[in-house]
This record gives structure tokens, sequence and C-alpha cells, in this order.
């Protein structure tokens, strides 16, 4: 409802009014969660502020230093880790923190402890900050289970754990796509009140789309299923062909396959056969709000949230998007196994 003789919305919906209302669903909740929210919420607004100046502050370029997966660091990475670490651990609601730019779990101060573990990707895409394409965060929130001291065991859980997941998109706006575990919702940043407001409500993707999106310069390496799929996309034997579509960064790829529905891969190839990204911080918040959404998430022989990590920068290949299409996937790996 819009004030008489005012532009201004008064009864908008903001991100922390969204989770607070769903937070009275639960009578025993005790607001942790919704605090833990907000402190990632203030980590994403500096980092958002900081890629619009990045030019003005020089903050592009390389750091001279690699994560720990063996990626060059760039100078924003290092802010966005920075913001994340300390918004996380001054929030007094999480024990364990981890992050790709970082070798180790990350463990809280003692005093400083909640019963809460994110795991998080401070800034996906950043091989695309130099050219202006749009980036992003993401985020996978897990509750610790029992009293004593946090380990690596507790994080080391597959995604049918998570308590809540979502992804901040800093391209032509700032937005950020939530999931608490019961449907997906987009807020909008408002830069002139410093609040995300709800813009997309209850989002569902399409049971099967037209865009087909994976980096098709690597198809010499990629596995026969994964080949074969394609090729049935660009060369159906009724119907129109799908449209190819590839950004290079994840939170991009997979909020328009999201929104327009259709299917985003990053196969396993000869030379990467466990995949490259990463399970706890990057397929795992994915598939959950893929599949909140309405869609799936697989390997090509396993659900995604069922996969049981091992170590915490365990990579997997990934299939997700529509319904339909990635059944269509799976089915192909199902018959390439006979």
């Amino acid at each position: 409802m819009t004030s008489t003789g005012s532009a201004i919305d008064t009864d908008c919906i903001t991100l922390t009014r969204f989770v607070l209302e769903s937070q009275r669903q639960f009578p025993k909740a005790t607001g942790d969660l919704t605090q833990l929210i907000n402190a990632i919420l203030t980590a994403i607004k500096a980092i958002s502020s900081a890629v619009r100046k990045a030019g003005i502050h020089h903050l592009y370029g390389i750091s001279g230093t690699a994560n720990a997966t063996g990626d060059q660091v760039k100078k924003l990475d290092v802010l966005s880790n920075d913001l994340f670490v300390n918004m996380l651990k001054s929030s007094y609601t999480t024990c364990l923190l981890v992050s790709e730019e970082n070798e180790t779990v990350i463990e809280v101060e003692t005093d400083k402890q909640g019963k809460y573990i994110v795991c998080f990707d401070p800034l996906d895409g950043s091989s695309n900050i130099d050219c202006l394409v749009s980036i992003g965060s993401i985020f996978g929130i897990y509750r610790k289970n029992g009293d004593g001291p946090p380990t690596v065991k507790d994080v080391l859980k597959p995604g049918t754990e998570i308590v809540a997941a979502g992804y901040a998109l800093y391209g032509s706006a700032t937005m950020v796509v939530l999931s608490t575990g019961n449907g997906v919702n987009g807020f909008m940043y408002d830069p002139a009140i410093g609040e995300f407001l709800l813009t997309e409500k209850n989002i569902k993707c399409k049971p099967r789309g037209k865009i087909y999106s994976l980096n098709e310069g690597y198809e010499k390496f990629w596995d026969e299923p994964t080949r074969e799929y394609v090729k049935s996309k660009k060369f159906p034997e009724s119907g129109k062909p799908y449209g190819g579509r590839y950004i290079g960064s994840m939170v991009a790829d997979v909020h328009r396959t999201l929104v327009y529905g259709g299917i985003f891969m990053y196969p396993s190839t000869t030379e990467a056969p466990k995949g490259k990204l990463r399970l706890l911080y990057e397929c795992n918040p994915m598939a959950f709000i893929m599949e909140q959404a309405g869609g799936l998430a697989t390997n090509g022989r396993q659900r995604i949230l069922e996969i049981q990590p091992k170590e915490i920068h365990e990579r997997s290949p990934i299939y997700l998007g529509s319904k339909d299409d990635v059944q269509d996937v799976i089915k192909i790996f199902e018959k390439h196994a006979k």
C-alpha cells in the first residue's frame, strides 16, 4: 500500500522483516538465525559498495597470493573474505566458518561462539571482475549438532542438513536470493534506504527451459554422457534447439537458470575428473535453492544434496536447473552406466 501523496511504499517487506515473520512460525526459535542472516546482509552491502567503487579505489587486479584451491586471489576477493569472516565472527551466532579463500576451517573464538556453521564463497566469479561482468557471493548455513567443542567433522555434512542458503548477485542491481527451507524469495537492494526489499516472492523454476549453459570450449575433455546430452539439445530430433548461454560466473549463470529455466552444467573433464566447483560452498547452496524452487541438482549419478563430503574443499560435477531438463541428463547417465 502506498501512502497518499507519497511515492514511498510504507508497507514494503524488508528481508529482515521477512525472516522475522518466518521465525514466528517456530515458537521455540531463538532469533539467532535472523541475527546471523543480518550479519551476512551487512557483509553483502559492504561488498556491493566495494564492487561499485572498485575502479575508483584501485581494488582491481591481482593481490599477489593464491587461495586454498590454487586460484589467483584478487584484491576484492581479499576484502570480501575479510568482511564475511569479521561479520560472521562478531554475530555471536557461529562456531565454524569455511571459506573458499582459507585452506583450513576458521574456528570462532570461544567467547563469541554460537550454534551455526557457515560455508561461503565470498566473491564468486572473480575472474570476471576486471571486465565488469556480474559476480556474486554464495553461502550455506548449517546447525552444529551436540554440545562438544566444534571440529571439522561438524562441517562435513551433506547438503540435506542445510538450514538456510542464499546468494547475492552484484549486477545491474544487487539482489539476494534466499531460502530457509520454505521456498525461495528474491530481495532487491535499495541503496536509498539501505535495505533489501522483497521483489520476487516464492520463485519457481520452470519445469523445462530453452537454455543450456556450460563452457563449450572444454568439449574435448567432456565425458560421453555430457557430450550426448548437449548434442541432443543442439540437434534435437524435433522442435527448435536450445539456446546456449554462458557467462562464466556461477551466481549469474544459476540466477538466469532459476529465472528463465533450463540447465546449468559444470561437468567433470579428463583434466578435472572430480569437477571444478566446490561442494560445500558452491554446489550445495545452489542445489538447495534450486530444489526449493522446484528444480533438481545432480552430479549425473547422485543427488547433489545427498553427497557426503570428505574434505572441506571437495569438488563435484554439477547439473542443475529445470526438473525435466536435469532428469534428461540423469537418464543419459543411467543409460551409459548399463
